[in-house]
């Protein structure tokens, strides 16, 4: 029988998570409910209560309930909750989480659907669903669902959003606890970064791999997508990362609107996953409209890539700088690291004639980056030509099949 785990605050919703749980039930599921209310115990209805829950943070329940800060006690709520729903998927205790509430309730159980693996089902409903829901799904694969009314009380309305709810949680986990023990897909996953402007490359090297007996996933690097790859390495789902595409680098250091923030190309290292790692339009930061550039950069070279998009060259200084930081993250890498690196363009509009071309802007990059592995054994190919010539892709994604072949037999 699949197991949803229901997490909530019990404090004042007793009535509702019972109703809950028996839909769960009446649906074929067993049910835990987890409560992370700090003021009740859950009396039967939680199977695991809000002391071990503050226990699992390191904290007391009821040194939170006497220092009265509300804020301090959702964290440790938060904290304990994802080690607990972390540690029942790692026994093999948990096929689904459902987790109901408000914007604090939302809050607290977010950190415990980020806890999870990409693939186990995650539901959320919310009375914040309307809004940014980005803090609530971080980088996974979060349901969200919009409670319409508060959680308040089971009436006409609320018992068709909740049986929805509970009828979709149940669903999912009983499907996800039917194949997680099946074969399956036995080929090995590869992650690999792409932009507009370095597709050809990308395509490349995808049917190389492809052809290799790898499944590519390919990740749009807008920001969203550098850090959803950055979750899946350090979740240990990825064989090999080719990080062709690193322009989020570019938009985090000058502000642009497609950061994946500072710890971008730092995960794959840190798990020890083979990468191979290029410098793919790290010529450009990425702006909306063009009315929308800050005026700092009015002096600056543009190209209206389309009504939405402005695309700002980066200087020969700021090149630098991201070669430097490419430099240092690799230089920490635990597992293998291969760097390519085409000399006559890291981009389709950084070629010779192309209106972001600038061969000193990206001599300073290459240079940065080759002086910041000089003494860590990182090899660094200088390949005579652009990103999306013919032979590049190839070349990068024969030299990761390498590293992954390698890495299996121990050569």
């Amino acid at each position: 029988m699949a197991t949803v785990v229901l997490l909530g605050t019990l404090d004042t919703k007793t009535e509702e998570y019972r109703w809950v749980r028996d839909q769960l039930r009446d649906a074929g599921c067993d049910a835990l409910v987890i409560n992370v209310g700090t003021f009740a115990h859950g009396a039967d209805l939680a199977g695991i209560g809000a002391d071990e829950v503050a226990r699992a943070a390191g904290a007391e329940l009821d040194l939170l309930r006497a220092a009265r800060d509300r804020g301090a006690a959702m964290d440790a709520m938060a904290t304990g909750a994802a080690v607990i729903v972390r540690r029942l998927f790692d026994e093999g205790r948990l096929d689904g989480l459902l987790a109901i509430g408000g914007s604090s309730g939302s809050s607290v159980a977010a950190r415990a659907l980020q806890a999870l693996p990409v693939g186990v089902p995650k539901l959320l409903v919310s009375t914040m669903a309307s809004g940014d829901v980005g803090p609530y799904v971080g980088d996974v694969d979060v349901t969200f669902m919009y409670s319409v009314v508060d959680i308040s009380g089971i009436n006409r309305l609320s018992r068709a959003v909740l049986g929805n709810a509970a009828a979709a949680a149940a669903g999912m986990a009983q499907r996800y606890a039917r194949v997680r023990h099946e074969t399956g897909d036995e080929r090995k996953l590869v992650g690999a970064t792409m932009f507009g402007l370095t597709t050809p490359a990308v395509d490349e090297a995808r049917d190389f791999l492809t052809s290799a007996g790898y499944e590519v996933l390919v990740f749009h690097a807008t920001g969203s997508g550098g850090r959803a790859m950055e979750a899946l390495a350090a979740s240990g789902m990825l064989d090999g990362v080719l990080d062709l595409t690193t322009t989020e680098l570019a938009d985090d250091l000058v502000g642009g609107v497609l950061t994946a923030g500072p710890h971008r190309l730092e995960a794959a290292g840190r798990a020890g996953i083979p990468q191979v790692v290029s410098v793919g339009a790290l010529d450009m930061v990425n702006f909306g409209p063009r009315d929308t550039v800050p005026e700092k950069f009015a002096d600056r070279k543009f190209l209206v890539h389309n009504p939405t998009v402005t695309l700002m060259r980066t200087t020969r200084e700021e090149m630098a700088e991201l070669g430097a930081r490419i430099g240092a993250k690799l230089g920490r890498a635990t597992g293998p690291v291969e760097v390519y690196l085409p000399l006559k363009g890291v981009s389709g509009i950084d070629v010779e004639g192309g209106p972001f071309a600038d061969p000193d802007a990206d001599a300073a990059c290459f240079t940065a980056l080759r002086d910041g592995l000089a003494d860590t054994g990182v090899p660094v190919h200088e390949v005579d030509a652009a990103i999306n010539d013919p032979g590049f892709g190839r070349t990068a994604a024969e030299a990761l099949h390498r590293l992954i072949r390698a890495r299996r037999t121990g050569e």
